[in-house]
């Protein structure tokens, strides 16, 4: 895997993704209204909701779980100094769908974390404490 970044000024970057993807990420985000995107570490967090949301979602479709919409909320808190790395990591989801078994849905969250989701593997390993919660919301 590659990505290439070019600096497009103060603490911006475009960048365009292996599959060739293209957006812009910015240290500035929090500072200025004419930030380009979103931070690295937004992008690291960002990154790490996908990767579990995306196995969440296909292991419970292999249960024949019937979901309808899953979303993900995830909380991060960092550290005080520098370098200000995440310390813990809290991943809530809300899974809508028809007839969903809390066990199903425990069981995918589970697997995700401790067997599928890359990003939250590695985070881990690094020393963030990564937490789960979930929600099921039923739909007619």
């Amino acid at each position: 895997m590659k990505t290439s970044l070019q600096w497009v000024g103060e603490k911006a970057f475009s960048y365009e993704s292996n599959s060739g993807f293209t957006g812009f990420v910015d240290g500035a985000a929090r500072d200025s209204a004419a930030a380009k995107g979103p931070t690295p570490m937004e992008l690291l967090l960002v990154g790490l909701g996908g990767c579990t949301a995306y196995d969440v979602v296909g292991i419970l479709q292999k249960a024949r779980q019937d979901v309808v919409d899953c979303q993900i909320q995830l909380q991060a808190e960092r550290a005080t100094t520098v370098p200000a790395v995440f310390t813990k990591i809290h991943i809530h989801f809300l899974v809508s769908g028809r007839a969903l078994k809390e066990s199903q849905v425990h069981r995918a969250i589970e697997l995700s974390a401790k067997k599928y989701c890359s990003a939250s593997l590695m985070l881990e390993q690094g020393g963030v404490e990564i937490s789960h919660s979930h929600e099921l919301i039923e739909v007619s």
